[in-house]
């Protein structure tokens, strides 16, 4: 039974609290929280103590952290984290600033081995079995990549301010994933962007609406196309081409009820919150941790994962200050 402290109580902290829970090797043991009260109602909820910082690193009996607090305080967790001789599972990403993520990683040099970075979205069941048929060759060899992800709506614009710009905040997810669909490093980024969904973004320096190519060194290519709105729900979507046929994930519905009429055919709309979509992904994504905690499988994705996902995002402003493609 591995003995985990959650460090952050809000929204995606509790996903991970019920998920560690639920888990037959995992128990949530400590929550740090700055807020007691959000802290002291999560953790009656799973049986687990409020407590400090400190007191959470210093424990024998604590197995790893899991940080799912304010990315400000990411990469100083990290390193603290690793110095205490914890394992450490890491909301993305590790920090908006590469240089900051580059010194960090250089910090845990010879322990990455402890780092995982949580990229819950290669964990989704059907991008997993998408990449499982990829790399058993169902479909040839891999051509084209196309990377859907668009919002239900723009978020809360006190949240806009603090995100690091959507690349850094939404679009680091695809660049996440197209990496580990293409099973190659992109060597040059191209982006075009623009701000059509809320002017109050647009008042902040950042965009909404954009779309990225990747090339990698063998020629393959990888399309992200991203919105900060989408009316019918949140449109989650991948697709890989290859040289026999094509792999395609589809937007989850609410339901599966189909409705046959005479004057036509309906489904049902996407899922709309990332947390429904996503349930599934987490609680996989959970249970590879637990992998890696039995020393079963290296953390993936690891830090630097998350570095290299960061590196495509500077490159894609790069490219959109300049208007050309960046060579990496």
């Amino acid at each position: 039974m591995y003995n985990i402290a959650l460090l952050g109580a809000g929204r995606i902290g509790q996903v991970h609290a019920a998920n560690i829970a639920a888990h037959p090797l995992s128990r949530l043991s400590i929550v740090v929280d700055p807020q007691e009260g959000i802290a002291l109602q999560l953790a009656e909820a799973y049986g687990a103590s409020v407590s400090s910082l400190e007191d959470a690193l210093s424990r024998t009996d604590i197995d790893a952290i899991v940080i799912a607090s304010a990315t400000s305080t990411h990469a100083d967790l990290i390193e603290r984290g690793i110095r205490a001789g914890k394992a450490v599972f890491c909301e993305k990403p590790v920090d908006l600033s590469i240089s900051r993520v580059n010194a960090t990683l250089e910090a845990i040099k010879g322990q990455e081995n402890r780092l995982f970075v949580a990229f819950n979205r290669r964990f989704d069941p059907a991008v997993a079995e998408l990449k499982r048929r990829l790399d058993a060759g169902v479909i040839g060899d891999l051509e084209l990549v196309t990377v859907v992800s668009k919002d239900p709506g723009a978020l809360p614009i006190d949240y806009i301010k603090v995100s690091g710009g959507m690349f850094r905040d939404m679009t680091i997810h695809d660049f996440d994933m197209a990496r580990f669909i293409l099973g190659e490093e992109p060597v040059r980024v191209t982006a075009l962007a623009s701000t059509l969904t809320d002017p109050a973004i647009k008042a902040e320096g950042d965009i909404d609406t954009a779309s990225v190519t990747l090339q990698t060194a063998s020629g393959k290519i990888a399309v992200i196309t991203n919105s900060r709105r989408a009316s019918f729900g949140y449109d989650q979507r991948v697709e890989a081409h290859g040289s026999l046929g094509t792999l395609r994930t589809e937007n989850v519905p609410k339901t599966m009820l189909v409705q046959e009429r005479e004057d036509g055919v309906t489904r049902e709309k996407p899922l709309f919150f990332f947390l429904e979509r996503y349930a599934e992904s987490y609680a996989e994504e959970w249970k590879e941790f637990v992998r890696v905690l039995k020393g079963e499988v290296a953390p993936a994705p690891s830090g630097e994962d998350g570095r290299k996902a960061l590196l495509l995002a500077e490159a894609a402003y790069q490219s959109l200050e300049t208007g050309r493609t960046i060579t990496l």
